[in-house]
């Protein structure tokens, strides 16, 4: 019984990239035709041989926002694109944080620890 269930998971699996190999295939020969291939940020060059470096970025993060003009469309290397990714995380990472201190904003003037609170004492001795 297992073994079905790994076999039927295996297809699905394979299907699932399958089609998005395909729908990333068509979007990226779309992006090439249209764009040179230059990276949008570093600006760096690419030519036959090292193209497979360079990657569509979807700029609403939508993979299945691709308009024919590419409009929401840029190429950006591998090394840039992973920074767009990882710079996005870092800044949803400090949102989560700065909005639990906004909603706590009220207790922030309400000390209860005063770390000099015996110091009066040991200066008068």
């Amino acid at each position: 019984m297992a073994s079905n269930t790994n076999k039927t998971n295996t297809s699905r699996v394979a299907e699932m990239m399958r089609s998005q190999k395909d729908r990333e295939g068509t979007y990226r020969e779309r992006a090439l035709k249209l764009y040179p291939w230059i990276c949008g940020h570093c600006c760096r060059e690419f030519t036959s041989k090292n193209l497979r470096e360079l990657t569509v970025h979807h700029k609403d993060h939508n993979h299945d926002n691709n308009p024919p003009d590419g409009t929401n469309w840029e190429l950006l290397c591998i090394y840039c694109h992973d920074n767009e990714h990882s710079r996005d995380q870092v800044a949803d990472a400090y949102d989560t944080t700065s909005s639990a201190k906004s909603s706590d904003s009220d207790s922030d003037n309400d000390f209860t620890d005063n770390p000099f609170a015996g110091l009066s004492n040991l200066i008068k001795d």
